[in-house]
């Protein structure tokens, strides 16, 4: 990768807390070579499951496929650009990001097709994105507007690039995030967009997300009646679209049945759904919510996350500490879920019927029964809730072969956030 930006770290370091202490200072290339194991490796670990993670890539580039939609995931899940790279290498045609720090990433990172689905409004971000555009004609970024406000930063910070960089216009709705309130303020917006000389219409864009948060019946309702919007503001800016490429995009990683629903009949755009957890998926909060409960057709996806843990104390009976806490694994959407129980990493398994009640900085608190032989030393397999935040705590990750016993380290990624 350029300027520095690898998809794996050349060196390992013990100051990346997923390397064990015998493998400080050694060529990632060199461990891989010795063929570790997760017995290998020292608690507390995230690792990736690589036969899961190949199997959700697999199945949600069948989906997009049969239903004729353009996946461009939401590279801020990860950020790892060995996984994007993956996903880019299984049909995905772009990667999203979310922001200008993440930008720059996948820019210096190597990738040249790049969706971001938020607004940028800081003039010496923009300066820095026309000129990487001036600079690499293979360079090809997407950008959001919301208002015209928005198009207004975008035409300063631009003023001094050459090239025209495609925007798409967010309809948003009231009590939502970013997005213009109405279909009519997106019309205005997209006319403002289609008369500028610096940039490029390139169609409409949203999140359903924002405005659901499960399965409910009225939760459905609710992102349908918002993508039927979407495609209202789609038909009333068609007679200003340049000619080239017009995208609709939807369609994170709860709702994208609702998508190909709602949106499927276009025939006149491309229909761009950004789903990004979906390589990873969870045993938490996207497990509850996918289509795959809900839709025949939808992607089968499994976890490919799990963090090891370890028993420190056992202070009284009922209760177990274990070495992870806040700094290692997610929270906001749920707590992690105790799955098996182990005497240490690699041995054999016992499922334990356990619960995570509370988590500190670098505590969890494991309740139990207190008639279970659990002692300090052994370890616990976690399932946790929403990659989203768990992959940010973790610079270094190991990915192992798959969910056997004692699986194979074959690969290390690093991530940038």
């Amino acid at each position: 990768m350029a300027n520095g930006i690898d998809a794996r770290p050349d060196v390992l370091s013990v100051v990346d807390k997923a390397v064990p202490a015998w493998a400080n200072g050694m060529n990632t290339a060199d461990f891989l070579g010795r063929a570790p194991h997760l017995a290998d490796l020292s608690t507390p670990v995230l690792v990736l499951d690589r036969a899961a993670m190949a199997g959700n890539v697999a199945e949600f580039a069948r989906w997009t496929a049969a239903h004729g939609f353009d996946l461009e995931p939401h590279g801020k899940t990860t950020m790892a650009p060995a996984l994007w790279q993956d996903q880019l290498d299984a049909g995905s045609t772009a990667i999203t990001i979310a922001n200008l720090p993440q930008l720059q990433v996948a820019v210096a990172a190597g990738f040249r097709n790049l969706h971001v689905a938020n607004a940028i409004a800081d003039p010496a971000g923009l300066r820095w994105l026309g000129e990487a555009l001036d600079a690499d004609a293979a360079l090809e970024v997407v950008l959001w507007a919301d208002g015209v406000g928005t198009v207004d930063a975008l035409e300063r910070g631009l003023a001094g690039a050459t090239r025209q960089p495609t925007v798409l216009v967010e309809l948003g709705g009231q009590g939502g995030r970013t997005g213009a309130r109405s279909v009519d303020e997106g019309f205005e917006i997209g006319r403002r967009i289609a008369a500028s000389d610096r940039l490029r219409l390139g169609g409409v864009t949203g999140y359903e997300g924002a405005f659901a948060h499960d399965t409910s019946a009225e939760a459905l309702t609710t992102v349908d009646d918002y993508l039927r919007g979407l495609l209202e503001l789609h038909a009333r800016l068609r007679p200003l679209y340049p000619e080239g490429r017009i995208v609709v995009s939807a369609g994170g990683s709860a709702y994208f049945d609702r998508v190909a629903a709602i949106l499927g009949g276009i025939d006149d755009a491309r229909v761009v759904v950004r789903s990004g957890a979906y390589i990873i998926h969870d045993d938490g909060f996207y497990r509850g919510i996918t289509p795959s409960g809900r839709a025949a057709d939808a992607p089968r996806l499994r976890s490919a996350m799990h963090v090891w843990a370890r028993v420190i104390s056992r202070p009284e009976p009922g209760l177990a500490l274990l070495d992870v806490g806040r700094r290692d694994v997610s929270f906001d959407e749920g707590l992690p879920e105790p799955q098996v129980a182990a005497a240490g990493l690699g041995a054999e398994t016992r499922p334990i019927d356990a619960v995570i009640t509370a988590v500190n900085d670098q505590h969890a608190f494991l309740r139990l029964a207190a008639e279970d032989p659990l002692v300090v030393g052994d370890v616990v397999r976690l399932g946790l809730s929403h990659p989203c935040t768990v992959f940010d705590k973790w610079r270094v990750i190991p990915v192992v072969a798959d969910d056997g016993q004692d699986p194979q380290v074959v690969d290390v990624i690093s991530t940038y956030f």
